[in-house]
């Protein structure tokens, strides 16, 4: 039984005080005994008590200078002390616990008392430490929870990146390749001390993040010109040419809408500079020489070079031998010839296989890239109007719908077990499948065909694609739950006539019949090409309209107990 107490130790030189302490607690706790403070720091060195008796009058080193040492020790510090001490002013008292003593008992004690003291401040240490304990491993799951979301959201850039390159393809892969050869590139020029002074005022993690968005301006060009397998005519590379002036423009317009700008700042740079060429001959601008930003003239660079050993629709794959000699003779005429230099010398790291073998080790910040994730969301749903406030809206109505549905017995079990921040974040990617589709049929002004209408519904199915994508940059597929289900099936219908897959009643996802009350929500109360927004309560009405056809009817009655949330939101 012995081994299972609490272990005390008793400091005092008076051997008679040792005894009687020793003597009234061996009952309750093993004690140990010290004649001096000389002797407790050997005990220590063996031995972690949970509370130490200290007296204070003591020869050579008395309690306060034992103390003092126990309290610099970060291994001593946390063991509580009680001075047990035959001196009863008050001032003595004072010191001892403005020093760090838990309790201050003069003697002669009453043993119960004593006890009682004791226990009292090995149980707060103990729950302290459990305290502590259980702080750090909420701390371990929030740290966690923060890195799960950032990489969610840094997969969704890379891809949606992707798309906007190609529509129809999600595994180009230029946007990780040009983010691996900028790194690569900024970490050569500072290794050779060429333009250090002004790379080291940046924050370089947002600007190796922020390259993913150098080409989001072609989201604007049209599908003939962005996807055609021959050469463009002159008509049409003045519209290709285009891209740029649109990025920073689309750039800028959600830059309008955030208080977060470091990163769109570099992005916009990047967007609207890529293009630009030494000699002055480059577009939008016509920038020359040094007159071309920084990062631009990087980004041009590693994209060319990317372009190059690698087909595109008008082209076939450059070996990288050849790849290497066109950035040499383009030294001084596209490309900065300083860049250029430190890029020969170490042109055999710019390989896809070297690449491959790297990972981009950036500190992310949710906060500062969560503008560019509202941005490409939005760019799932419109191709014009780059204002469209989708994610935004869809964001908070989804948290309203949430909120009602964490009090609403039906549901509360199921939304209780979600991360809301994942499914929030998910949420955003439910139309990423119309990064596929026409933008002449997107935004088409009148009804749609059959053909385009089916062209439409394929959507969701590309969407599940994407996501299967995305799973690749997990670990843990159950980060993407919530997205696969709602991309997946917001257009299927409790009645079993949605798409794609014709699902009926509770076997849609509960995610995906949410979506879909607040999918048709936005839809109905925002501008369209093909028609006026409806009113809130013309909305509304609709909705009661497929209850029990379109939607979940258990789910349309939580809605019309939220729906004046929504309308304040919508705001």
């Amino acid at each position: 039984m012995e081994k299972n107490r609490e272990i005390i130790i008793m400091v005092d030189d008076d051997i008679t005080n040792l005894t009687v302490a020793r003597n009234n607690l061996a009952g309750t706790y093993k004690v140990l005994t010290a004649p001096s403070g000389e002797k407790l720091f050997v005990l220590l060195e063996k031995i972690s008590p949970a509370l130490i008796l200290l007296d204070i009058e003591m020869p050579e080193m008395d309690g306060y200078k034992v103390l003092e040492i126990l309290k610099k020790n970060e291994e001593t510090a946390p063991i509580p002390v009680i001075f047990l001490t035959s001196k009863i002013d008050p001032e003595s008292e004072v010191k001892g616990l403005g020093m760090g003593a838990v309790d201050y008992i003069t003697k002669p004690f009453s043993r119960d008392l004593l006890i009682q003291r004791i226990d009292l401040h090995i149980l707060l240490e103990r729950q302290k430490k459990e305290l502590l304990k259980h702080n750090q491993s909420l701390e371990t799951e929030i740290d966690k929870k923060a890195r799960t979301v950032i990489e969610l959201q840094n997969a969704i850039l890379k891809t949606v990146s992707e798309l906007v390159e190609s529509r129809d393809n999600v595994t180009g892969g230029h946007i990780e390749r040009t983010q691996h050869y900028l790194s690569l590139l900024v970490e050569f020029l500072i290794e050779h001390d060429v333009y250090t002074d002004e790379l080291e005022t940046w924050d370089l993690d947002m600007f190796i993040m922020s390259s993913q968005l150098h080409d989001v301006g072609k989201i604007s060009i049209r599908d003939d010109i962005l996807m055609k397998p021959g050469k463009l005519s002159p008509e049409e590379f003045e519209e290709m040419k285009k891209h740029a002036s649109h990025g920073v423009d689309i750039i800028r317009r959600v830059a309008r809408h955030t208080s977060e700008s470091e990163f769109l700042r570099y992005a916009e740079i990047l967007a609207g500079s890529h293009h630009e060429k030494w000699d002055g001959t480059g577009y939008p601008l016509g920038l020359k020489g040094t007159g071309i930003p920084l990062q631009g003239r990087l980004m041009a660079l590693v994209d060319v070079f990317d372009a190059l050993t690698n087909e595109r629709p008008y082209k076939e794959a450059f070996t990288h031998e050849m790849s290497v000699k066109i950035i040499k003779e383009e030294s001084g005429a596209h490309f900065d010839p300083k860049i250029v230099e430190i890029f020969l010398e170490h042109e055999s790291d710019f390989t896809s296989e070297k690449i491959s073998e790297r990972k981009i080790n950036v500190n992310y910040n949710y906060e500062k890239q969560e503008p560019a994730m509202h941005m490409f969301a939005n760019l799932a749903n419109t191709r014009n109007d780059m204002i469209c406030d989708s994610s935004v809206r869809i964001r908070l109505y989804l948290e309203t719908f949430i909120d009602y549905l964490l009090h609403n017995n039906k549901y509360k079990q199921d939304v209780s077990s979600w991360d809301k921040e994942i499914f929030l974040l998910s949420a955003q990617l439910h139309d990423i499948g119309k990064l596929a589709v026409a933008d002449n049929i997107l935004n088409k002004v009148g009804k749609l065909s059959d053909e385009d209408y089916e062209n439409i519904r394929s959507h969701a199915n590309f969407g599940v694609q994407v996501v299967e994508q995305l799973k690749g940059s997990f670990d843990d597929d159950n980060v993407l739950l919530h997205a696969e289900s709602m991309v997946g099936s917001h257009h299927e219908k409790w009645d079993g006539s949605g798409y794609p897959q014709g699902l009926k009643g509770t076997q849609i996802p509960l995610q995906g019949r949410i979506m879909s009350i607040v999918d048709v929500y936005y839809a109905l109360t925002t501008d369209r090409p093909h028609r006026a927004k409806k009113s809130h309560e013309e909305a509304i009405q609709v909705i009661i309209d497929g209850k029990g056809t379109s939607f979940d009817p258990n789910l349309v009655d939580v809605f019309l107990e939220c729906a004046k949330g929504f309308e304040e939101r919508k705001n």
